[in-house]
């Protein structure tokens, strides 16, 4: 493994970055410990800066020993927590109830950190980076945010460049490729309304709990009989709120959430229309009444081959080829 000294000797103080964030976790445009922390590191470090871009973004400017070259490139890291109770039992575990920094960006905005020490330090390169730190990536829109409010107009990239960390690759691996790197992300809300009564006469009523099970079946049908086996695609029911309780009641209503992903916009638009097909379907099939919301989230992340290129060579001179996925 081939590394630089100078940005090895840094671990321990990043380190301790990250665990600082970690213990104070924020969540969708509320980093305000993460965007100060990155504030006062930059100007310890002598770092230019603008913040309040989608709230409490902040993007910084480091210039090379040289600029002729006219070439700029993004460095991006994203800052936000998630809603979940963490239970880890570390030391540096959230000290807020209720949120945590389960998903890394505490990881990712350290070593932009890292980055950012780093370059100002040596500025051995032609041109400008953009240090980019993001909000709100956890579902609130933060990089879209960003752009609607001129982060490409105010600091102008050739190329913008991130990372995220993956549990599930081994220790010391990297893994990239061209075209495809991670799924749209939708999200979607069914309600179904039957009629209540009391269990003992099933007859009577119009059971939703059987209408969401109908549901639930046959949206498992969309991935593995409508889309391409080459094709690759997600539909997942996550939530399933039915009845008050009581054991002898059947509800009068049900809702249920869940989540489709897809890396083709065309494939995309299709499991919109084939998921709303069936859950308003299959609920007239059983004289329930069902409607769907279909939110659209983030769009796929599509990575050019060059700049692919670019980072596998990189990769592979620090943790060598055969750990370059």
């Amino acid at each position: 493994m081939s590394t630089i000294n100078s940005i090895a000797d840094l671990t321990d103080e990043l380190t301790a970055t990250r665990r600082e964030l970690h213990q104070h976790p924020q969540t969708c445009y509320e980093e305000t410990f993460a965007s100060d922390l990155v504030a006062k590191k930059l100007d310890e470090w002598g770092i230019p800066y603008e913040r309040g871009i989608a709230v409490t973004g902040i993007v910084a400017t480091i210039e090379g020993q040289k600029t002729d070259s006219g070439k700029a490139i993004g460095l991006r890291a994203d800052m936000d927590a998630l809603d979940i109770v963490e239970q880890s039992g570390q030391p540096w575990a959230s000290k807020t109830p209720g949120k945590m920094h389960g998903c890394g960006h505490d990881g990712h905005t350290a070593m932009l950190l890292g980055a950012a020490k780093y370059l100002s330090e040596t500025r051995n390169f032609n041109g400008t980076v953009y240090l980019i730190f993001q909000p709100a990536e956890e579902g609130g829109g933060g990089a879209i945010k960003m752009i609607e409010e001129g982060l490409f107009d105010r600091f102008p990239m050739d190329e913008v460049y991130g990372m995220h960390n993956w549990p599930l690759l081994p220790k010391g691996m990297i893994g990239l490729r061209t075209g495809p790197m991670m799924a749209s992300t939708d999200e979607l809300h069914i309600r179904i309304e039957g009629k209540g009564g009391h269990a003992a006469l099933p007859h009577m009523t119009c059971d939703p709990a059987v209408v969401a099970a109908q549901i639930i079946t046959a949206l498992q049908s969309v991935v593995s009989r409508n889309i391409d086996p080459i094709d690759q695609a997600v539909v997942t029911v996550t939530n399933v709120n039915i009845g008050t309780g009581a054991f002898n009641v059947i509800a009068d209503s049900a809702m249920m959430t869940g989540t489709i992903r897809a890396f083709k916009q065309e494939t995309r638009a299709f499991l919109q229309k084939r998921v709303k097909e069936i859950v308003e379907k299959t609920a007239e099939a059983f004289d329930a009444k069902a409607t769907c919301e279909y939110v659209r989230g983030y769009d796929p992340t599509i990575n050019t081959e060059d700049e692919t290129a670019l980072c596998a060579e990189v990769c592979k001179g620090i943790v060598g080829d055969d750990k370059t996925l």
